[in-house]
Protein backbone atom coordinates (compact mmCIF):
# COMPACT_ATOMS: atom_id res chain seq x y z
CA UNK A 1 0.00 0.00 0.00
CA UNK A 2 3.13 2.21 0.99
CA UNK A 3 4.40 2.34 -2.76
CA UNK A 4 0.42 2.26 -4.00
CA UNK A 5 0.38 5.70 -2.27
CA UNK A 6 4.22 7.32 -3.02
CA UNK A 7 3.41 6.22 -6.78
CA UNK A 8 0.02 8.20 -6.81
CA UNK A 9 1.60 11.18 -4.96
CA UNK A 10 3.83 11.36 -7.37
CA UNK A 11 1.67 11.07 -10.38
CA UNK A 12 -1.03 13.16 -9.21
CA UNK A 13 -0.26 16.68 -7.76
CA UNK A 14 -2.95 17.78 -4.77
CA UNK A 15 -5.10 20.37 -5.95
CA UNK A 16 -5.04 23.43 -4.74
CA UNK A 17 -7.85 25.33 -5.83
CA UNK A 18 -11.44 24.02 -5.10
CA UNK A 19 -14.00 23.69 -8.34
CA UNK A 20 -17.55 23.24 -6.49
CA UNK A 21 -18.69 22.79 -2.61
CA UNK A 22 -21.70 19.93 -2.06
CA UNK A 23 -22.74 20.49 1.51
CA UNK A 24 -19.83 21.95 2.82
CA UNK A 25 -17.81 19.31 1.46
CA UNK A 26 -14.76 19.47 -1.19
CA UNK A 27 -15.07 18.54 -4.28
CA UNK A 28 -12.73 18.92 -7.42
CA UNK A 29 -13.69 18.05 -11.48
CA UNK A 30 -14.61 15.04 -12.78
CA UNK A 31 -11.25 14.37 -14.32
CA UNK A 32 -8.98 13.92 -11.34
CA UNK A 33 -8.20 10.30 -10.75
CA UNK A 34 -6.92 10.55 -7.12
CA UNK A 35 -5.50 13.05 -4.75
CA UNK A 36 -3.38 12.37 -1.34
CA UNK A 37 -2.78 14.26 1.85
CA UNK A 38 -0.98 13.35 4.99
CA UNK A 39 -1.34 8.94 5.41
CA UNK A 40 -3.16 6.20 3.39
CA UNK A 41 -5.86 6.04 5.54
CA UNK A 42 -6.81 10.03 4.70
CA UNK A 43 -6.78 9.22 0.83
CA UNK A 44 -9.37 10.66 -0.89
CA UNK A 45 -10.60 9.16 -4.30
CA UNK A 46 -11.93 10.21 -7.50
CA UNK A 47 -13.35 7.88 -10.56
CA UNK A 48 -13.58 10.05 -13.70
CA UNK A 49 -17.61 8.56 -14.42
CA UNK A 50 -19.00 11.97 -16.06
CA UNK A 51 -19.82 13.49 -12.65
CA UNK A 52 -18.61 15.41 -9.95
CA UNK A 53 -18.24 13.36 -6.49
CA UNK A 54 -17.68 14.56 -2.87
CA UNK A 55 -14.35 13.77 -1.37
CA UNK A 56 -14.91 11.74 2.36
CA UNK A 57 -12.39 11.19 4.66
CA UNK A 58 -13.21 7.52 5.25
CA UNK A 59 -9.77 7.03 7.65
CA UNK A 60 -12.79 7.00 10.42
CA UNK A 61 -15.13 4.98 9.31
CA UNK A 62 -12.04 2.33 8.53
CA UNK A 63 -10.99 2.38 12.51
CA UNK A 64 -14.91 1.36 13.04
CA UNK A 65 -14.80 -1.94 10.71
CA UNK A 66 -14.48 -4.79 13.49
CA UNK A 67 -12.91 -8.14 13.08
CA UNK A 68 -15.23 -11.18 13.55
CA UNK A 69 -14.59 -14.07 14.43
CA UNK A 70 -16.30 -17.23 12.77
CA UNK A 71 -19.21 -17.46 15.68
CA UNK A 72 -19.57 -13.33 15.91
CA UNK A 73 -19.91 -13.36 11.79
CA UNK A 74 -22.45 -15.95 12.01
CA UNK A 75 -23.95 -14.19 14.95
CA UNK A 76 -24.89 -10.96 13.13
CA UNK A 77 -25.95 -13.11 9.69
CA UNK A 78 -28.34 -14.42 12.31
CA UNK A 79 -29.15 -10.95 13.79
CA UNK A 80 -29.68 -9.32 10.37
CA UNK A 81 -32.08 -12.34 9.16
CA UNK A 82 -34.07 -11.48 11.99
CA UNK A 83 -35.14 -8.07 11.27
CA UNK A 84 -36.07 -8.99 7.93
CA UNK A 85 -39.35 -9.49 6.68
CA UNK A 86 -40.07 -11.47 3.71
CA UNK A 87 -43.11 -13.64 2.71
CA UNK A 88 -40.48 -16.29 1.94
CA UNK A 89 -38.99 -18.47 4.86
CA UNK A 90 -35.84 -20.80 3.51
CA UNK A 91 -36.39 -24.25 5.32
CA UNK A 92 -33.41 -26.20 4.01
CA UNK A 93 -30.26 -26.19 2.25
CA UNK A 94 -27.76 -28.67 0.31
CA UNK A 95 -24.40 -27.68 -0.38
CA UNK A 96 -21.98 -30.02 -2.08
CA UNK A 97 -19.28 -27.86 -0.69
CA UNK A 98 -20.02 -28.76 3.20
CA UNK A 99 -21.83 -32.73 1.34
CA UNK A 100 -25.01 -32.21 3.54
CA UNK A 101 -28.56 -30.56 4.52
CA UNK A 102 -28.53 -27.52 7.02
CA UNK A 103 -31.72 -25.91 8.15
CA UNK A 104 -30.14 -22.89 9.73
CA UNK A 105 -30.29 -20.15 7.54
CA UNK A 106 -26.93 -18.60 8.47
CA UNK A 107 -25.31 -21.46 7.19
CA UNK A 108 -27.26 -20.77 4.02
CA UNK A 109 -23.92 -19.64 2.25
CA UNK A 110 -21.95 -20.36 -0.70
CA UNK A 111 -18.24 -19.35 -1.39
CA UNK A 112 -17.08 -16.06 -2.63
CA UNK A 113 -14.66 -18.09 -5.03
CA UNK A 114 -17.50 -20.44 -6.54
CA UNK A 115 -17.36 -18.88 -10.07
CA UNK A 116 -21.06 -19.04 -10.14
CA UNK A 117 -20.39 -15.59 -7.72
CA UNK A 118 -17.88 -13.35 -9.53
CA UNK A 119 -17.80 -14.93 -13.24
CA UNK A 120 -21.61 -15.97 -13.90
CA UNK A 121 -20.68 -19.70 -14.66
CA UNK A 122 -23.81 -21.55 -13.33
CA UNK A 123 -26.99 -22.47 -14.32
CA UNK A 124 -30.68 -23.08 -12.03
CA UNK A 125 -33.77 -24.52 -11.67
CA UNK A 126 -36.94 -24.69 -9.84
CA UNK A 127 -39.47 -26.85 -9.07
CA UNK A 128 -42.85 -26.24 -7.32
CA UNK A 129 -43.97 -27.80 -4.38
CA UNK A 130 -47.56 -28.12 -3.82
CA UNK A 131 -49.01 -30.87 -1.14
CA UNK A 132 -45.76 -32.78 -0.52
CA UNK A 133 -45.55 -33.17 -4.19
CA UNK A 134 -42.68 -31.99 -6.46
CA UNK A 135 -44.52 -30.63 -9.56
CA UNK A 136 -42.73 -31.45 -12.86
CA UNK A 137 -39.48 -32.18 -11.45
CA UNK A 138 -37.74 -34.64 -13.60
CA UNK A 139 -38.61 -31.72 -16.64
CA UNK A 140 -36.46 -29.22 -14.81
CA UNK A 141 -33.91 -31.29 -13.75
CA UNK A 142 -33.63 -33.07 -17.84
CA UNK A 143 -33.93 -28.94 -18.64
CA UNK A 144 -30.66 -27.73 -16.12
CA UNK A 145 -28.59 -31.03 -17.12
CA UNK A 146 -29.33 -29.31 -20.42
CA UNK A 147 -28.16 -26.24 -19.53
CA UNK A 148 -25.25 -27.39 -17.88
CA UNK A 149 -24.04 -28.95 -20.79
CA UNK A 150 -24.49 -26.15 -22.97
CA UNK A 151 -22.45 -23.99 -20.11
CA UNK A 152 -19.46 -26.12 -20.05
CA UNK A 153 -20.21 -27.41 -16.74
CA UNK A 154 -19.57 -30.82 -15.51
CA UNK A 155 -21.84 -32.48 -13.28
CA UNK A 156 -20.90 -33.25 -9.98
CA UNK A 157 -22.88 -36.68 -9.39
CA UNK A 158 -25.26 -38.45 -12.12
CA UNK A 159 -28.74 -37.74 -12.69
CA UNK A 160 -30.03 -40.22 -10.18
CA UNK A 161 -27.94 -38.74 -7.44
CA UNK A 162 -28.60 -35.24 -8.43
CA UNK A 163 -32.72 -36.15 -7.70
CA UNK A 164 -32.28 -37.91 -5.02
CA UNK A 165 -30.31 -34.52 -3.25
CA UNK A 166 -33.54 -32.51 -4.24
CA UNK A 167 -36.02 -34.85 -2.88
CA UNK A 168 -34.64 -35.54 0.20
CA UNK A 169 -33.61 -31.67 0.81
CA UNK A 170 -37.06 -30.93 0.45
CA UNK A 171 -38.16 -34.04 3.26
CA UNK A 172 -35.37 -32.45 5.40
CA UNK A 173 -36.97 -28.88 5.42
CA UNK A 174 -40.81 -30.42 5.83
CA UNK A 175 -42.13 -28.11 3.35
CA UNK A 176 -45.59 -28.19 1.66
CA UNK A 177 -46.20 -25.84 -0.19
CA UNK A 178 -43.45 -23.98 -1.67
CA UNK A 179 -40.72 -24.10 -4.44
CA UNK A 180 -37.28 -25.73 -4.58
CA UNK A 181 -34.42 -24.18 -6.43
CA UNK A 182 -30.95 -25.10 -7.37
CA UNK A 183 -27.92 -24.58 -8.99
CA UNK A 184 -24.71 -25.97 -10.83
CA UNK A 185 -21.65 -24.28 -10.37
CA UNK A 186 -18.21 -24.34 -12.61
CA UNK A 187 -16.64 -24.74 -8.58
CA UNK A 188 -14.66 -22.86 -6.60
CA UNK A 189 -11.21 -22.15 -6.65
CA UNK A 190 -10.26 -18.98 -7.63
CA UNK A 191 -11.13 -15.77 -8.68
CA UNK A 192 -9.93 -16.60 -12.58
CA UNK A 193 -11.98 -16.19 -15.72
CA UNK A 194 -11.20 -19.74 -16.59
CA UNK A 195 -12.87 -22.56 -14.53
CA UNK A 196 -9.72 -24.39 -14.93
CA UNK A 197 -8.58 -23.97 -11.48
CA UNK A 198 -11.73 -25.00 -9.87
CA UNK A 199 -11.40 -28.72 -8.03
CA UNK A 200 -14.84 -29.43 -9.08
CA UNK A 201 -18.20 -28.30 -10.03
CA UNK A 202 -20.56 -27.43 -6.92
CA UNK A 203 -24.66 -28.37 -6.69
CA UNK A 204 -26.66 -26.07 -4.35
CA UNK A 205 -30.14 -26.68 -3.33
CA UNK A 206 -32.41 -24.35 -1.40
CA UNK A 207 -35.49 -24.80 -0.23
CA UNK A 208 -38.21 -21.58 -0.18
CA UNK A 209 -41.67 -21.49 1.61
CA UNK A 210 -44.26 -19.35 0.01
CA UNK A 211 -48.15 -19.29 0.77
CA UNK A 212 -48.73 -16.49 -1.48
CA UNK A 213 -51.38 -17.33 -4.18
CA UNK A 214 -51.48 -17.18 -7.67
CA UNK A 215 -53.10 -14.30 -8.98
CA UNK A 216 -55.36 -14.36 -11.90
CA UNK A 217 -55.86 -10.57 -12.18
CA UNK A 218 -55.20 -8.87 -15.08
CA UNK A 219 -52.20 -7.46 -15.68
CA UNK A 220 -50.29 -4.26 -17.89
CA UNK A 221 -46.93 -4.83 -20.21
CA UNK A 222 -44.77 -3.12 -22.21
CA UNK A 223 -42.37 -3.59 -24.82
CA UNK A 224 -39.12 -4.05 -23.51
CA UNK A 225 -36.17 -1.89 -24.91
CA UNK A 226 -33.49 -3.93 -22.42
CA UNK A 227 -31.95 -5.92 -25.31
CA UNK A 228 -32.64 -9.58 -25.74
CA UNK A 229 -29.83 -11.91 -25.24
CA UNK A 230 -29.08 -14.10 -28.39
CA UNK A 231 -30.23 -17.28 -29.03
CA UNK A 232 -26.72 -19.29 -27.80
CA UNK A 233 -27.69 -17.33 -24.08
CA UNK A 234 -31.28 -17.25 -24.17
CA UNK A 235 -31.95 -21.08 -24.70
CA UNK A 236 -30.01 -21.38 -21.33
CA UNK A 237 -31.10 -20.51 -18.22
CA UNK A 238 -28.11 -19.37 -16.45
CA UNK A 239 -27.34 -16.87 -13.31
CA UNK A 240 -26.79 -13.88 -15.71
CA UNK A 241 -30.12 -12.62 -15.39
CA UNK A 242 -29.03 -8.68 -15.53
CA UNK A 243 -30.67 -8.46 -18.91
CA UNK A 244 -34.37 -9.80 -17.49
CA UNK A 245 -33.99 -7.74 -14.54
CA UNK A 246 -33.34 -4.57 -15.84
CA UNK A 247 -35.94 -5.54 -18.20
CA UNK A 248 -38.39 -6.12 -15.02
CA UNK A 249 -37.71 -3.11 -13.82
CA UNK A 250 -38.24 -0.92 -16.94
CA UNK A 251 -41.48 -2.59 -16.56
CA UNK A 252 -42.27 -1.39 -12.53
CA UNK A 253 -41.06 2.11 -12.97
CA UNK A 254 -44.09 2.69 -15.61
CA UNK A 255 -46.55 0.44 -13.80
CA UNK A 256 -46.69 -2.51 -15.24
CA UNK A 257 -46.09 -6.02 -14.34
CA UNK A 258 -43.70 -6.83 -17.14
CA UNK A 259 -41.97 -6.23 -20.28
CA UNK A 260 -42.00 -8.20 -23.43
CA UNK A 261 -39.36 -9.13 -25.53
CA UNK A 262 -39.02 -9.10 -29.18
CA UNK A 263 -36.57 -11.45 -31.11
CA UNK A 264 -34.14 -10.07 -33.83
CA UNK A 265 -36.51 -10.31 -36.40
CA UNK A 266 -38.85 -8.43 -34.77
CA UNK A 267 -41.19 -11.19 -33.43
CA UNK A 268 -42.89 -11.82 -29.69
CA UNK A 269 -39.90 -13.51 -27.98
CA UNK A 270 -40.69 -13.97 -24.02
CA UNK A 271 -40.73 -12.26 -20.81
CA UNK A 272 -38.39 -11.39 -18.42
CA UNK A 273 -38.80 -14.63 -16.86
CA UNK A 274 -42.19 -15.79 -18.27
CA UNK A 275 -43.23 -17.09 -21.87
CA UNK A 276 -46.35 -15.41 -23.45
CA UNK A 277 -48.83 -17.13 -25.13
CA UNK A 278 -52.03 -15.51 -27.44
CA UNK A 279 -55.77 -16.43 -27.49
CA UNK A 280 -56.54 -15.18 -31.49
CA UNK A 281 -60.28 -13.85 -32.20
CA UNK A 282 -60.17 -17.43 -34.49
CA UNK A 283 -59.73 -19.46 -30.76
CA UNK A 284 -56.04 -20.16 -31.89
CA UNK A 285 -53.84 -20.93 -29.26
CA UNK A 286 -50.37 -19.18 -30.50
CA UNK A 287 -47.59 -19.18 -29.17
CA UNK A 288 -43.56 -17.99 -29.82
CA UNK A 289 -41.51 -20.81 -30.75
CA UNK A 290 -38.62 -22.02 -28.42
CA UNK A 291 -35.67 -22.13 -31.20
CA UNK A 292 -34.59 -18.53 -29.43
CA UNK A 293 -35.73 -18.37 -26.01
CA UNK A 294 -35.79 -20.83 -23.07
CA UNK A 295 -37.81 -23.54 -23.43
CA UNK A 296 -40.31 -22.75 -20.53
CA UNK A 297 -41.74 -26.11 -18.61
CA UNK A 298 -44.88 -24.74 -17.49
CA UNK A 299 -45.62 -23.20 -21.41
CA UNK A 300 -45.08 -26.83 -22.33
CA UNK A 301 -47.16 -28.33 -19.92
CA UNK A 302 -49.99 -25.42 -21.02
CA UNK A 303 -49.96 -26.45 -24.76
CA UNK A 304 -50.44 -30.53 -23.63
CA UNK A 305 -53.35 -29.64 -21.09
CA UNK A 306 -54.85 -27.12 -23.83
CA UNK A 307 -55.36 -30.11 -26.11
CA UNK A 308 -58.63 -30.92 -23.86
CA UNK A 309 -59.98 -27.09 -24.45
CA UNK A 310 -59.55 -28.14 -28.26
CA UNK A 311 -61.53 -31.57 -27.34
CA UNK A 312 -64.11 -29.56 -25.47
CA UNK A 313 -64.48 -26.77 -28.62
CA UNK A 314 -63.27 -23.88 -26.58
CA UNK A 315 -60.07 -23.27 -28.65
CA UNK A 316 -59.96 -24.64 -32.30
CA UNK A 317 -56.52 -25.35 -32.71
CA UNK A 318 -52.93 -24.78 -30.74
CA UNK A 319 -49.95 -23.58 -32.93
CA UNK A 320 -46.63 -22.38 -31.77
CA UNK A 321 -44.23 -20.73 -34.39
CA UNK A 322 -43.62 -16.74 -35.29
CA UNK A 323 -46.24 -14.20 -33.99
CA UNK A 324 -45.79 -10.48 -35.11
CA UNK A 325 -46.64 -7.78 -32.72
CA UNK A 326 -49.96 -6.94 -34.43
CA UNK A 327 -51.55 -10.45 -34.29
CA UNK A 328 -50.21 -10.23 -30.24
CA UNK A 329 -51.64 -6.81 -29.94
CA UNK A 330 -54.68 -7.64 -31.52
CA UNK A 331 -55.70 -11.19 -30.09
CA UNK A 332 -58.47 -11.95 -28.05
CA UNK A 333 -56.60 -13.03 -25.14
CA UNK A 334 -52.96 -12.69 -24.17
CA UNK A 335 -51.42 -14.67 -20.99
CA UNK A 336 -48.21 -15.10 -19.15
CA UNK A 337 -46.63 -18.42 -18.39
CA UNK A 338 -44.30 -19.36 -16.30
CA UNK A 339 -44.00 -21.34 -12.97
CA UNK A 340 -43.85 -18.29 -10.51
CA UNK A 341 -47.36 -17.23 -12.63
CA UNK A 342 -48.35 -19.92 -13.59
CA UNK A 343 -51.13 -18.53 -16.00
CA UNK A 344 -51.62 -14.75 -16.10
CA UNK A 345 -53.78 -12.36 -17.82
CA UNK A 346 -52.82 -9.71 -19.87
CA UNK A 347 -55.26 -7.12 -20.60
CA UNK A 348 -52.69 -4.32 -21.71
CA UNK A 349 -49.88 -3.70 -24.05
CA UNK A 350 -48.22 -0.56 -23.90
CA UNK A 351 -51.23 1.50 -25.10
CA UNK A 352 -52.95 -1.25 -27.08
CA UNK A 353 -56.21 -2.62 -24.58
CA UNK A 354 -56.40 -6.44 -25.47
CA UNK A 355 -59.45 -7.97 -26.30
CA UNK A 356 -62.26 -6.40 -24.35
CA UNK A 357 -59.74 -5.38 -21.41
CA UNK A 358 -60.84 -7.82 -19.14
CA UNK A 359 -59.43 -11.55 -18.29
CA UNK A 360 -60.38 -13.96 -20.77
CA UNK A 361 -62.02 -17.30 -20.18
CA UNK A 362 -59.29 -19.43 -21.82
CA UNK A 363 -56.80 -18.03 -19.43
CA UNK A 364 -59.04 -18.72 -16.37
CA UNK A 365 -59.31 -22.47 -17.81
CA UNK A 366 -55.55 -22.70 -18.50
CA UNK A 367 -55.13 -21.95 -15.16
CA UNK A 368 -57.29 -24.63 -13.40
CA UNK A 369 -56.15 -27.19 -15.70
CA UNK A 370 -52.46 -26.60 -14.16
CA UNK A 371 -53.68 -26.12 -10.81
CA UNK A 372 -56.01 -29.14 -11.00
CA UNK A 373 -52.45 -30.88 -12.46
CA UNK A 374 -50.53 -29.80 -9.93
CA UNK A 375 -52.91 -31.36 -7.41
CA UNK A 376 -54.16 -34.77 -9.17
CA UNK A 377 -51.90 -34.99 -12.19
CA UNK A 378 -49.90 -37.90 -13.39
CA UNK A 379 -47.00 -39.40 -11.98
CA UNK A 380 -44.95 -38.05 -14.71
CA UNK A 381 -45.38 -34.17 -13.42
CA UNK A 382 -46.18 -35.55 -9.71
CA UNK A 383 -43.60 -36.67 -7.43
CA UNK A 384 -44.16 -37.45 -3.66
CA UNK A 385 -41.91 -36.06 -0.98
CA UNK A 386 -40.85 -38.77 1.96
CA UNK A 387 -41.55 -36.84 4.72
Amino acid sequence: MASLAKTISQNQPVPTKLTHHVNNLPVFSRNLCYSRTGSFGEMRFIRSCGRTEALIDSSAQLSDVPLLSCSEAIERIKSTQANQKSKQQFLAMYSSIFGGITTDPAAMVIPMDDHMVHRGHGVFDTAAICDGYLYELDQHLDRIIRSASMAKIQLPFDRKSLRRILIQTVSASNCRKGSLRYWLSAGVGDFQLSPVGCHQSTFYVIVIQDDSPFVSKGVKVITSSIPIKPPQFGTVKSVNYLPNVLSKMEAEETGAFAAIWLDGEGFIAEGPNMNVAFVTKERLLLMPQFDKILSGCTAKRVLTLAKALVREGKLHGIKVGNVTVEEGKKAEEMMLLGSGVLVRPVVQWDEQVIGNGKEGPIAQALLDLILEDMQSGPPTVRVAVPY
